[in-house]
């Protein structure tokens, strides 16, 4: 059967920027987390969102599936939820003597799996094939979930008593890990201003597409021009995490084809028709293997991360030799600059801190590769030895 063509009246950059619009809506002050979020639906990934209560990760979750006007379930992982609650069950139906089946909480276009390390192993790898086959398999028999699907997962960094890690099959399957931060003062200050009367929910805003338009865009993102030579800055990037002393487990290839499905849409939703380097720098620091500590700081291979990324090719020589920081830095109240722990100066931290505070990021076709050189840049499957 032929697939819907997406509308050709409409650049998918227009679209892309009347869905950060809405969502932007109801989160405010948070456009880097917005467009994360949104590329990451458009290259069929997961998210997975590590941060305090109270920041909007729900809200996220719902303004993304009003926005595309799909549908979105809430599933809340507890010690005693069941994979059955996730998956669905087949129930016996006396009227026509036969079994039939009652869909789960992950069959909708958007599920937020809210405090998804409280509940069992055994439930967690409920969403195993969900997540990378789009399917659910009940009593022998598969049954496909719609298009779009996204899982949006949160985790609460802080109250670790009674959880359970998410073992390695399944932060493999997330394709970012974000953390929205607090809003600035000024986002801060606008959100009591408008609360009340003219406070925006979720369910206020207007859809502005369907999925059926954002399943065929997905489609035509994979046309976006990947060129072999940075095709081969992500393959050097992922062999390089192999072979890092400090990394137990390298990026698998599975998480080099969706660094290169995240590059192609966040190509497209600058408007470009091909990628460059400076779109898979952007987008290796939040790949969703790379262990981050918010309590820490940060960890060792979120800062490989960093120098690999300022790695570039002198004028006329090899590669720039790269100085190996060893301060250590927490993330700063808006979710994207970098401060200094006690002890460490500003100025040090300042230059281990992402080069680039603005966003979305403005890159040149001209941007020369960058050497990965012998140490890693881990954008997605990662875990430090301790």
């Amino acid at each position: 059967m032929a697939q819907p063509a997406p509308d050709t009246e409409t650049t998918f950059r227009e679209l892309f920027e009347s869905l950060t619009h809405q969502v932007e809506r109801v989160l405010r002050g948070k456009r880097r987390p917005v467009h994360l979020a949104l590329v990451c639906l458009f290259a069929e990934g997961h998210l997975l969102i590590e941060d305090v209560p109270g920041v909007g990760k729900t809200s996220l979750a719902k303004s993304i599936a009003r926005a595309i006007g799909g549908s979105w379930h809430r599933i809340q992982f507890t010690p005693d939820l069941l994979p059955s609650d996730v998956t669905g069950v087949s129930v016996w139906d006396r009227a026509r003597s036969d079994f039939e089946f009652r869909p789960g909480g992950v069959f909708a276009n958007v599920v937020l799996a809210d405090e998804i390390n409280r509940a069992s192993p055994k439930t967690q790898s409920a969403l195993l094939e969900a997540m990378e086959e789009r399917q659910v398999t009940v009593d022998t028999t598969t049954h496909p979930l719609a298009a779009p699907f996204m899982v949006i997962a949160t985790q609460n960094p802080i109250e670790l008593e009674g959880t359970y890690p998410l073992p390695e099959a399944q932060l493999d399957r997330f394709l970012m890990r974000l953390r929205i931060g607090y809003p600035d003062r000024a986002a801060e200050l606008d959100i009591l201003e408008t609360h009340g009367s003219d406070t925006v929910t979720p369910e206020d805003l207007t859809p502005v597409t369907d999925d059926g338009v954002v399943a065929a865009w997905t489609r035509e993102i994979a046309k976006i021009h990947v060129a072999t030579e940075v095709q081969r800055y992500i393959v050097d990037l992922a062999d390089a995490t192999r072979r890092h002393r400090d990394l137990l487990l390298g990026v698998s290839p599975r998480g080099t084809l969706a660094l290169q499905r995240a590059t192609r849409a966040l190509a497209a939703s600058l408007g470009r028709d091909y990628a460059v380097p400076d779109d898979v720098k952007a987008l290796a620091p939040v790949g969703a293997r790379t262990p981050a500590d918010p309590l820490a700081g940060g960890s060792d291979a979120r800062r490989h991360v960093r120098e690999r990324r300022r790695r570039r090719p002198r004028d006329g020589a090899g590669p720039g030799r790269t100085r190996r920081l060893r301060v250590r830095c927490r993330p700063g109240a808006d979710g994207r600059s970098w401060v200094p722990w006690p002890g460490s100066t500003p100025e040090r931290c300042s230059s281990d801190s992402p080069p680039s505070q603005s966003w979305p990021p403005r890159a040149a076709s001209s941007s020369p590769v960058p050497s990965p050189g012998p140490a890693p840049a881990t954008p997605t499957s990662a875990r430090r030895v301790r």
